[in-house]
């Protein structure tokens, strides 16, 4: 099935319930067909036209498409010595399976790539690492240990996340903006990005930056607020380098006790001392 079809049926079976689902004679086929398009990077729950990053609804009905029409079973990794990993999850989500044609590094140790996740030739995997379903990761971009990419998260190219990063992830409500990560970002060490945030390409997360819906960002070069607002997501400007603050919180308790809160900050925007600073190295990929 093509694309523009898949979608169609998608949108008409998104309202049926489970029992009516598995009635249906050739849903399973929908989903099947449609997890193929996920799986080769061709439906993506977000993509960027006219410099604006716009939601697709529908690839997320596909992937609840899937929640409804699964089974939960068991299925094993089998390791030397009989240590054995079985898991139970739907049956329309296995872990997905790599060829070395593919072109994608998962170093051995506990990583997990969900079935419906798209990773393209060159991404790295290090392990333990996990991918959910919907996320689509670039060419060239590493996921660093301990590291959650969630599901419908768009990862652009020659990113590093690194030690610890938690990209949010997004199904409900189905018109809701992914986390986004644009091309040649750096995110440090333990940071989290969420509900829907979008890094511009360039920028630098310090290590323990989080980042969130409710989260304003200030930024000390333009002498402005960065936040979110009612028809768009938190947005981290192009090239910025943003580290962990703290602004001091107002009223007489705060002010007896010393007391202030975490806050991101812009501290500069990228220039040559820090794209040597962050630069990739190509041996790895």
């Amino acid at each position: 099935m093509q694309l523009e079809e898949v979608r169609t049926r998608i949108e008409e079976l998104a309202g049926l319930s489970v029992q009516e689902l598995r009635k249906d004679a050739d849903a399973r086929d929908v989903f099947v067909s449609f997890k193929s398009l996920l799986n080769e990077g061709k439906a993506r729950a977000a993509e960027k036209k006219d410099d604006r990053w716009r939601v697709n609804p529908w690839v997320k009905q596909g992937i609840l498409l899937g929640m409804k029409l699964g089974f939960l079973q068991e299925s094993t990794i089998e390791f030397p010595g009989g240590h054995d990993w079985t898991f139970v999850d739907k049956d329309t989500y296995p872990v997905k399976r790599f060829r070395r044609e593919d072109g994608v590094r998962i170093v051995p140790g506990g990583s997990a790539v969900r079935d419906g996740a798209y990773l393209a030739p060159s991404v790295v995997v290090m392990p333990p690492a996990y991918v959910n379903v919907g996320a689509y990761v670039d060419e060239g971009s590493m996921i660093d240990s301990h590291a959650l990419v969630g599901s419908c998260a768009q990862v652009g190219r020659n990113v590093h996340l690194s030690a610890a990063v938690q990209v949010g992830g997004v199904l409900e409500p189905v018109g809701a903006v992914p986390v986004i990560i644009e091309d040649d970002v750096m995110v440090g060490g333990n940071c989290g990005i969420y509900e829907g945030t979008i890094v511009r390409s360039r920028a630098v997360l310090g290590t323990g930056v989080i980042l969130n819906g409710s989260t304003p960002v200030y930024d000390l070069v333009h002498g402005r607020i960065v936040r979110k607002m009612d028809d768009a997501p938190l947005t981290i400007p192009e090239g910025a380098v943003v580290v962990a603050g703290s602004r001091k919180i107002k009223g007489s308790f705060a002010d007896e006790h010393g007391l202030s809160i975490y806050t991101p900050m812009i501290i500069k925007y990228r220039d040559e001392k820090t794209d040597s600073a962050t630069a990739l190295e190509s041996a790895l990929r």
